[in-house]
């Protein structure tokens, strides 16, 4: 496989006993509790001889493949914590979907989304990350300071602050490319060259953000597949998928269960399974180094035995075939 991204005023004491109050401010996730301090974001594992897996946590109603399975807390913390148990390297919470359709309040989908970043990074174990996806900057700040340690925008920086804002945080961003103002239509995209267009865009959010602080070493790319493309137009930036490895940055491939899958095979949501690990396979040989998935456990086996056969990692054994 390709071999990409080779690569953390003081105050007088009082002279005497006294009790400071404080009055609790509200917070955008709707508490008006007071925080403790923050974690600190944690930054991605080298991904040079290493492909990692993100399980999907949907707190959404109306999500694409879960159809809101996991909309309760609870529900959306247990997905989050057996994701890990499958073998998640990331779990990526997201509160609203990517697909058209009314605008939901920033405070809103804030209020969907940090509490279970709270909890999952209380439970989780130390080494699984914590991503969340969100094109609002606002909710990239809160969901950090509860624990996050990426902002997956699959809109490509729509909000003009983001990149500011997780530069200040010291989060990782993902950089997305879709041209569509978030969850407006956009019917039959055109391109002259999609493959081409898709890498000037990239080249232009990856510049924005550097500019605005947020280091290379934590910057991730993601093509879009299926976003704002037609099943053939992502087909031709699935097989050219090795020019954007040129970057020399990690690249996250979102292809699980998606409709170019669906399309090429005819099939319904629910029979795209292997459809989804043979894209992945692909992509991971032209440099695909993060892989969003629903099917955590199956994408796990089959990154750990393409790295094996790329001599990434010894085999789990025993070994005892013909010794």
């Amino acid at each position: 496989m390709n071999s990409v991204h080779d690569e953390a005023l003081p105050g007088r004491p009082p002279s005497g006993p006294a009790t400071v109050s404080r009055t609790p401010e509200p917070r955008l996730d709707g508490t008006s509790e007071l925080a403790p301090p923050s974690p600190a974001p944690r930054p991605l594992p080298d991904t040079s001889r290493r492909v990692l897996v993100m399980g999907i946590v949907n707190r959404t109603r109306d999500s694409f493949f879960d159809e809101g399975r996991t909309w309760e807390l609870e529900q959306a913390v247990e997905a989050g914590l057996r994701a890990a148990e499958e073998g998640a390297d990331l779990v990526d919470v997201g509160g609203v979907k990517f697909a058209p359709g009314e605008p939901l309040p920033a405070q809103e989908e804030a209020e969907r989304v940090v509490p279970v970043i709270a909890r999952l990074r209380r439970e989780l174990p130390g080494d699984v990350l914590l991503s969340v996806d969100t094109f609002h900057a606002s909710v990239a700040c809160a969901v950090v300071e509860a624990g996050a340690d990426l902002v997956n925008d699959t809109t490509g920086l729509s909000d003009p602050d983001m990149a500011s804002v997780v530069a200040r945080t010291g989060a990782s961003l993902v950089l997305t490319h879709s041209v569509a103002e978030p969850r407006r239509p956009f019917p039959s995209p055109r391109y002259d060259d999609v493959v081409e267009e898709v890498r000037d865009f990239l080249a232009a959010r990856l510049e924005r953000a550097v500019e605005a602080g947020v280091p290379r070493e934590r910057i991730v790319l993601d093509p879009g597949p299926d976003l704002n493309k037609s099943t053939q137009q992502t087909l031709e930036v699935m097989r050219d998928w090795g020019e954007y490895a040129s970057f020399g940055l990690p690249l996250l491939a979102a292809l699980s269960r998606k409709d170019f899958v669906g399309e090429s095979l005819g099939l319904a949501k629910e029979e795209r399974l292997e459809g989804s690990l043979a894209a992945a396979a692909w992509t991971m040989r032209l440099g695909a180094r993060i892989l969003r998935v629903h099917d955590v456990r199956e994408t796990v086996r089959l990154v750990r035995m393409l790295e094996v056969l790329a001599g990434w990692r010894e085999p789990a054994g025993p070994l005892v075939h013909n010794v």
